[in-house]
């Protein structure tokens, strides 16, 4: 079936013509507009100004995809994330299915961030097809999540984040740093000439017997940090970022390793923003690898918001015949998974 998707939960606006199998996924157009440029100059998202960018972009998307064949099926994500986005998303959608008189899906914005991994993956020697039960981490600028799955579709929320998200708590502190939006990548990128244990950071909820995540109090130890040592020269800086994102990928790889002891999955996924980090793909690689288990990780253009992503999400509900009427469709921001 051929699956055209629509993604607007944050800051970009994408759209993709998708061919999909049980023999795969094949990619026939696909097409995002950022909004970053836009948003750079206020330091993050506009939820207002995000909404009225993806209503103007949105059609000439559909339009231009839309050249490139005529979908079975259309799948939009309608949440979690901004409402102001999502609308405009869900009514693109719901009228699509309307004159097009093709049946509609609804995805969860998180579901297309576990799938992305299936998207054709050019890493070499990587297989694409999880295998089930699967253990997914999901961590981006507004989610970090461990997720148990059955099957497509059959999910089980057993940690999330309790305050700021992983991507969140990046993106603060590059603000305290004064680096411009989106200023997680740049620490990334300063930290790979520090020293990651120059600092020593706390690491939240680390000992804790659960598989929840907390980076407020991190986020915290930061500021007080800077407060009394400055990162007033280069070295400082490098040093310091490597420490900040040491700490956090700490507590990130533990927390699965553990998981996956306890559940013992198939497969290991990550997806969402935070997933392009380098470091954090080596440090999850490196853990994991010992315990015999395949880890998936989407490729860096796939970790961010996507609509190829929802389309393979999407595939799967269709399957199953899971649709739903486009007059009853809703945007719903607060949307969780499981």
């Amino acid at each position: 079936m051929k699956i055209l998707a629509i993604e607007s939960s944050c800051d970009d606006t994408s759209v993709a013509l998708v061919e999909c199998s049980n023999k795969g996924f094949f990619v026939i157009a696909e097409k995002t507009a950022s909004q970053i440029d836009l948003h750079k100059k206020f330091g993050g998202v506009i939820p207002e100004i995000a909404g009225r960018m993806h209503a103007e972009k949105i059609i000439p998307l559909v339009e231009e995809i839309s050249k490139e064949g005529k979908p079975d099926i259309i799948t939009v994500a309608s949440g979690p994330g901004l409402i102001t986005g999502l609308i405009v998303g869900v009514e693109t959608a719901r009228n699509l299915s309307y004159f097009l008189k093709k049946p509609l899906v609804s995805v969860n914005h998180l579901e297309g961030h576990i799938h992305s991994v299936e998207i054709d993956s050019k890493i070499k020697n990587q297989k694409s097809k999880i295998a089930y039960p699967a253990l997914a981490l999901i961590v981006s600028g507004g989610h970090t999540e461990l997720i148990l799955m059955k099957k497509p579709g059959n999910y089980k929320l057993i940690g999330a984040t309790l305050d700021d998200a992983a991507g969140e708590c990046f993106d603060k502190v590059a603000k305290m740093l004064k680096l411009s939006y989106p200023g997680g990548p740049k620490i990334s990128i300063l930290a790979q000439k520090g020293n990651g244990k120059a600092i020593d950071f706390p690491r939240p909820m680390l000992n804790q017997d659960n598989f929840n995540f907390s980076f407020s109090g991190l986020k915290t130890a930061v500021l007080y940090h800077l407060q009394k040592n400055p990162a007033n020269n280069k070295k400082k800086l490098q040093d310091f970022c490597a420490s900040f994102e040491q700490a956090i990928i700490d507590v990130l790889t533990e927390k699965t390793v553990r998981a996956i002891k306890k559940y013992k999955p198939k497969t290991v996924v990550m997806g969402g923003g935070v997933t392009a980090n380098t470091k954090l793909r080596q440090t999850m690689e490196e853990k994991i690898k010992p315990l015999g288990i395949p880890l998936l990780i989407p490729e860096l253009k796939y970790c961010m918001d996507n609509a190829t992503m929802l389309a393979i999400a999407g595939y799967y509900k269709a399957k199953n015949k899971k649709f739903i009427d486009w007059k009853k469709i809703k945007a719903d921001p607060t949307w969780e998974i499981g």
